[in-house]
């Protein structure tokens, strides 16, 4: 499973339609996480005033589709994930189908991501 990131409404906006988030044809693909601790590293770098509820979509990398690419972080990874490590791109729209869970981001009262229920 790969792991990314969303606010609930935007997951929800087009429920018949696969998702194609901004990050698609901005950066040409849909960023994802290897794991559970990688993608709370990635909400706590980038989603922290992100609209709530935010969500991480768990998807299984066999029923995707587009093409999936484990690649470095450029420039470097968030902090809290070491160097060297690999994050998959999707390099096109996210089947619905692949999506096996929906989890919500929970926070501390730091406004920090603890961990996905």
């Amino acid at each position: 499973m790969i792991y990314h990131v969303v606010p609930l409404a935007d997951w929800n906006a087009d429920p018949g339609r696969p998702y194609a988030p901004a990050s698609l044809t901005d950066d040409g693909f849909v960023h994802c996480s290897p794991d559970e601790e990688t993608t709370l590293a990635v909400v706590n770098a980038y989603y922290r005033d992100a609209p709530r509820p935010l969500v991480a979509l768990l998807l299984d990398e066999d029923r995707l589709t587009a093409r999936c690419v484990w690649e470095p972080a450029d420039p470097a990874p968030p902090p809290g994930v070491a160097e060297g490590t690999l994050f998959p791109h999707v390099f096109g729209p996210v089947d619905r189908a692949a999506v096996r869970r929906v989890l919500e981001v929970h926070w501390d009262d730091g406004g920090r991501a603890t961990g996905l229920r």
